[in-house]
Order: C-alpha cells, then structure tokens, then sequence
C-alpha cells in the first residue's frame, strides 16, 4: 500500500504524458495500452544500453589514464631513486671533508694556542731556562711559518664543505618536490580507480535494468502479436526523453551523513538511514516537486532531479522547503526526531534505482 501510494504520488509530479487514444474497436483499447507500454520499455532498454555502452567508453578512458599515471610513476620513481643516491653520496663525501676539516682545525687550534701564549709582552724571560732559549726561538719561527699554511689548507677545505652543504641543500629540496609531485600522483591515480569503480557499478546497474526492460518489451511483443495488433518500430532518438544522469552529474552528495544502515536491494527500494535528530540534505540543486505527509512513510520531500529523474526523501519530522522551491545542492530539507530513519530512493522514469553508483 506504501508503495503503490509513492508510485501514484510520483506519478502525479511527473512531466504531463500524452494520454492514450481512445478505443475504436473491440479489443483496441488493449492493444493501444500494449502498444505504449512496448514503446516504453523498449526505448528505455535502448537508453539504457546506450548509457551502459557510454559508461564502458568511461572506463576504458579512465584505465588508459591509470596506465598512463603508472608509466609517470615508474618515470618518477627512478628519478627520486637516482636523487637518493645522489644525496647518500654527497653525504658520504661531506663526512670525509668534515673529518678532515676537523682534524686540520685541531692541529691549527693547539698551534694557535702555542702562539697566543708566546705573544705576552714582554715575554716572561724566568719562564725560559737560557739552554732552552735557542729551542725556543726556533720553535716560534717554525709555529709562525707553519701557521699561514695551515689557514690555507683549512680555507679550501671549508669552502668544499659549504659547496657541498649547499649541493646538498638543493637536492634535499629537488628529493621534496619530487615526494610532492609523487605523492599528488598518487591522489590522481586514487581517484581514477574511484571513478573506475563507480563507472563499473554503473554499468552493471544499467546493464541489468536493460536487461529487465528488453525482457518485459519482448513479452508485450509477443501478447501483441497474440492479439494481432501492430508491433511499434521505436527509434533510439527517444534515449533523449530522459537524462543520461541525475542532476547531470556524476557524484550526488550524501543526503544524510555517515554510512546508511540499510541498503538497497531485497526488497528495499533505496538507502535507510537511523539516528536521533537526523538532518536531511539535498543530493543536489533541483526544485521541490513536492512536500507534505504521506501515510506511512512520514514527511516525504520529491525533488525533481532532470528530465526522468526524482529523489525521494522520506521519514522527515519536520519539512524546512515548500513545494515548488528550488534548493542547492547540499541545502537542508528537514529533520527526524529522536530514532528516526531518513529514507531516500532514487527514481528513474519513476522506477527506483540502486543509487550506490552515485553515493557510493
């Protein structure tokens, strides 16, 4: 009873249809009845294979661009590689500089300390034993040439450690600008697998519901020619009567936060969820085709969602939009109280449709 009232109910908010030609014979009007039900369901099987074949087209293009991300990838990766090794080695080289730096830099401090200390004036003559003063000399002599060497050597050896410091420096960030380019990389080729499996639900979605219309439109055709009467030719020009995709897009935002309890599938015509105080959004910008109570399903809020296409959005407490209304995408339509449970079914041509393909 629930269901036949939403379907009459949708019904009603849908596009004027044009209304069937009266009877002219016995029989006729059950053959003009079986005439615009083969019609149809068979133009929806062929709008339905054609969007399936249009989805196959998707996916074939997504994976050649994963293909194309995992040639980048490989590219990218030898690359980073051979910055690696480039750093390691630059590493290596400036541990050798720093160890011979620093042990030039020792000899140079203790000789520089012999130095300061032999450059009191006036030098202390007691401290020097007089058979000593000649060794004295000599060894202020040698400390003074050697000096001037030393500080040569040391500058060169400093000079290479900041050359390599600053090598070091710009490879570190060629190495971060790679991570990021890599790592961006990776984000792409996340979304093209998403997009990949998306594509594919929907292509089996639209397979199946092509099978389940060329199935009904082969037993009107066969009551038909039971009857005698004509069989329609149905041209696949018809496939532009409905949308390709609700709202025209790909992805609709998740009416209700967090994972659905129930899904679609035996028996249920759409996701559930249940909580307390729940807030119910729109999937998508669209005009309100209707709003108000229906028994046994609560506040129920229709939006019309493209030629084809409505969502339902049940079990609401409370309604903030009025019928006629055009709401963005993602705008609160109302609430439950507490344990309520938000429904919300996906129809086309006023038949649901599992809506994981653009949720999931």
């Amino acid at each position: 009873m629930r269901k036949a009232a939403l379907a009459l109910l949708l019904v009603l908010t849908a596009l004027p249809v044009a209304a069937a030609a009266p009877p002219g014979q016995p029989g006729a009007g059950e053959i003009t009845r079986l005439q615009a039900e083969f019609r149809d369901e068979r133009a929806r099987a062929l709008r339905l294979r054609a969007e399936a074949t249009e989805a196959g087209a998707g996916i074939a293009r997504l994976e050649r661009e994963l293909a194309a991300l995992g040639a980048d990838a490989t590219a990218g990766d030898r690359i980073l590689s051979a910055q690696r090794a480039r750093l390691r080695s630059l590493s290596e080289r400036e541990a050798v500089l720093v160890a011979r730096l620093s042990q030039a830099r020792g000899h140079q401090a203790r000789l520089l300390s012999a130095l300061q200390m032999m450059s009191r004036r006036p030098p202390p003559p007691l401290l020097v034993p007089a058979d000593k003063a000649v060794d004295t000399v000599r060894a202020a002599i040698l400390m003074k040439a050697i000096a001037p060497e030393l500080e040569a050597r040391a500058r060169p050896l400093a000079g290479r450690q900041a050359e390599i410091t600053r090598v070091r420096r710009r490879a570190a960030l060629g190495s971060e600008a790679l991570f990021t380019a890599e790592s961006a990389q990776g984000d792409r080729r996340a979304r093209a697998e998403a997009a990949v499996a998306r594509q594919t639900r929907l292509r089996a979605v639209l397979e199946g519901e092509a099978a389940t219309a060329e199935r009904a439109a082969r037993m009107l055709e066969a009551r038909l020619q039971a009857l005698g009467g004509a069989v329609p030719v149905v041209d696949a020009d018809v496939a532009s009567v409905t949308a390709r995709r609700p709202a025209g897009r790909d992805r609709l935002t998740p009416p209700v936060e967090g994972a659905p309890s129930v899904r679609f599938g035996d028996g249920v015509s759409g996701w559930r969820w249940r909580g307390d105080d729940l807030e119910a959004r729109a999937p998508a910008a669209g005009r309100v085709a209707w709003t108000g109570r229906l028994s046994g399903w609560g506040r129920v809020v229709i939006l019309d969602l493209g030629p084809g296409w409505r969502a339902v959005i049940s079990g609401l407490d409370e309604v903030s939009v009025e019928t006629g209304d055009r709401v963005a995408d993602g705008q609160p339509l109302g609430r439950t109280g507490p344990d309520g449970e938000i429904g919300f079914d996906l129809r086309r041509e006023e038949r649901p449709v599992d809506p994981a393909p653009w949720l999931g």
